[in-house]
């Protein structure tokens, strides 16, 4: 066999080996899964408390104390490392402006059974919505970060119950064009199982939409999340974190933009203008 195709043969052989990698442990390269499920100290010593209650199976967590009155709930899909009780921080933010809060966990996640796909992903949120809404009632509120994001819009385009108004953190357009443009090489589209596509999923949802975007995201580039705020049509704003990279947009609970986003998708008749997206 002439040289040159010896050379062919084993870049293909190499290719055909990482295409088969990459199909078979895709969803390794997708989810980082905290495994572990937190004690009860962990739990209480971030003003948590395992939700539901009387369920041997957790789904979530819920603030220790909850707001009076009570002007909504709001049901946070995290990222896809870790755990949803590390992402305290939203109940520091969102409890003292009235709204209980869920960390929602998910399968495979915090000691939780499962695998994680976006099926088992989302029918497993839509179950936690359900779930919320018998409790707590209405107005439900969907909050994303990250992968969460991909998550949250899926169970708007899905709900069981309704859904009024979403926040999305660092999203993406679509799961299949953020795997094309980074590993442009490969046969993305062929090979990617889970595709978490948000802009066809948020076609048919009519609430209003906040998008926080991080400028600097070194994981999803800014232009997946400006191409996704770009093709919703229903009431949507934009809050730009210029500095901020995927894992350190400001997280303060006392910062201005958490009472801005939760007023824009919460009070339609007292959207006051915002001084500043930008920070």
């Amino acid at each position: 066999m002439h040289p040159v195709f010896k050379v062919i043969l084993v870049l293909a052989v190499c290719y055909g080996l990482l295409v088969a990698a990459v199909y078979f442990r895709q969803r390794e390269m997708i989810y980082f899964p905290e495994r572990s499920k937190p004690d009860s100290g962990q739990v209480s010593a971030a003003a948590l408390e395992f939700w539901p209650v009387k369920d041997d199976e957790y789904r979530g967590f819920v603030a220790a104390s909850q707001p009076v009155p009570l002007k909504g709930t709001v049901i946070v899909f995290h990222g896809n490392a870790g755990a949803a009780w590390h992402r305290s921080y939203y109940v520091h933010a969102l409890v003292p402006m009235g709204f209980n809060v869920i960390l929602a966990e998910y399968p495979g996640y915090g000691g939780r059974r499962g695998v994680p796909s976006e099926a088992s992903l989302v029918k497993d949120a839509c179950q936690t919505v359900q779930l919320a809404f018998d409790e707590f009632g209405t107005p439900l509120y969907l909050w994303g970060e990250s992968l969460g994001c991909g998550v949250a819009a899926a169970v708007a385009a899905n709900s069981p119950v309704p859904v009024a108004g979403l926040v999305l953190v660092t999203p993406w357009d679509s799961l299949t064009d953020l795997a094309r443009s980074l590993y442009w090489y490969l046969p993305v589209r062929l090979l990617l199982r889970d595709r978490f596509d948000s802009v066809k999923n948020l076609q048919g949802f009519n609430k209003p939409v906040a998008v926080v975007m991080a400028l600097q995201d070194e994981i999803i580039p800014a232009a997946r999340t400006l191409r996704l705020f770009q093709s919703l049509n229903q009431p949507k704003h934009l809050w730009k974190f210029p500095s901020a990279g995927h894992n350190s947009w400001p997280t303060d609970p006392d910062a201005e933009w958490w009472g801005e986003v939760m007023r824009f998708i919460s009070s339609p008749n007292d959207r006051r203008p915002v001084a500043s997206v930008q920070f």
